[in-house]
């Protein structure tokens, strides 16, 4: 097989797509990949570090106010989509596959001008606008959320989940307790913000660590690298110190490894980090970030706490006391946990990356 694929600006994008892409490799080794991305995106050096073949295109997203910005946002697009054709008529695919971002458009807008088979991947609730522009003439949908269906055409889209969320479950190796002074015996709570950490989680943090100090399970807060040195120096302004059954640390760096052991995960609400929780059927506490586009993370998370798989702290409520009061309640009952983490596996997909391939062959024939 030969394929294009394109998706980019955030690892929300890249990490399904490079899942895709190493799961089809295993299945099929003579699989020729050319992966299409953006100047300024982060796939620029995550992809080629992959090992793949990369070529980029310039490429801005719209202004969501008037603004002569925009102007050359189409300017951007017209040209990207001429560079774009250029590069699968030299390639050749049997298929182009985009998995959202502003890139994505006009690679798969050039496919669809060839008559290319096209096939996209939203991973979240909500439709982004690249996937609803292209979803006009793609041949399939692959979707991560059950809400995301009635957004396309009857009998487009389909429930793969995330391919990302794969890669997860298959992980190897274990997770070493004692790099972190804590008993792999004992329950064990997760509590992050994503690499770059959250301010306010962060905060409500610092505030709740005194009580966390006093419970019987365990807990891992990472700070992120940045604002580690910040979460220190706060608890050192409070007097406080995390209890031996505390640990806080900047980021971990053998997530995959961790994700398995833990009881709760609490953090934000992208589409990537509830693919890997459900696919391992965690229960958790979800603080969506109010700073995304349509405010996907909200209703992201709605959707867990409709199928009692998550509990959901806006960060508007979110202080010291709700966020130890949402863990504890969890925490302290076990029948709920359990019943919590029934519910988040049923929403998750384990086998995802195998899902999406199928949809691409079935397009394919």
């Amino acid at each position: 097989m030969r394929i294009v694929v394109s998706g980019g600006g955030t690892g929300g994008h890249i990490y399904p797509a490079l899942a895709t892409v190493n799961r089809l490799k295993e299945l099929e080794p003579d699989t020729q990949v050319l992966y299409i991305g953006g100047e300024r995106g982060l796939e620029k050096d995550i992809v080629p570090k992959a090992g793949l073949d990369f070529k980029a295109i310039e490429i801005q997203g719209f202004d969501r106010s008037i603004s002569l910005n925009n102007f050359k946002t189409v300017y951007l697009f017209l040209t990207g989509t001429s560079k774009a054709r250029k590069m699968l008529k030299e390639f050749k695919p049997d298929i182009v596959v985009g998995t959202g971002g502003y890139v994505s458009g006009p690679v798969l807008y050039a496919a669809q001008l060839l008559h290319i088979p096209t096939v996209i991947h939203e991973q979240n609730s909500v439709v982004g606008v690249t996937n609803k522009f292209l979803a006009r003439k793609a041949d399939k949908v692959g979707v991560a959320f059950p809400d995301a269906v009635s957004a396309f055409k009857a009998g487009q889209a389909e429930i793969v989940g995330n391919p990302r969320a794969q890669e997860v479950v298959q992980g190897k190796g274990d997770f070493d307790w004692s790099s972190l002074g804590l008993d792999g015996q004992k329950p064990t709570v997760l509590i992050f913000g994503g690499s770059q950490g959250a301010l306010k989680l962060n905060t409500a943090m610092v505030d709740a660590i005194e009580k966390l100090n006093m419970v019987d399970y365990q807990v891992i807060f990472a700070t992120g690298q940045k604002r580690f040195d910040e979460v220190q120096s706060a608890l050192k302004e409070k007097n406080i110190t995390p209890a031996q059954n505390v640990a806080v640390v900047p980021y971990i760096s053998n997530m995959p490894q961790l994700m398995p052991k833990v009881d709760l995960v609490v953090g934000r609400a992208g589409a990537t980090s509830i693919a890997e929780q459900t696919a391992l059927g965690k229960p958790m506490v979800l603080i969506p970030s109010p700073y995304v586009t349509n405010d996907h993370q909200t209703k992201n998370a709605q959707s867990l706490v409709d199928a009692n798989a998550a509990d959901m702290v806006t960060e508007k409520e979110l202080t010291g006391a709700s966020l130890f009061t949402a863990i504890d309640q969890i925490m302290s009952d076990d029948n709920l946990r359990r019943s919590m983490a029934d519910n988040s596996k049923a929403l998750g997909v384990p086998d995802a990356a195998d899902e999406f391939i199928k949809l691409i062959e079935r397009v394919l024939g």
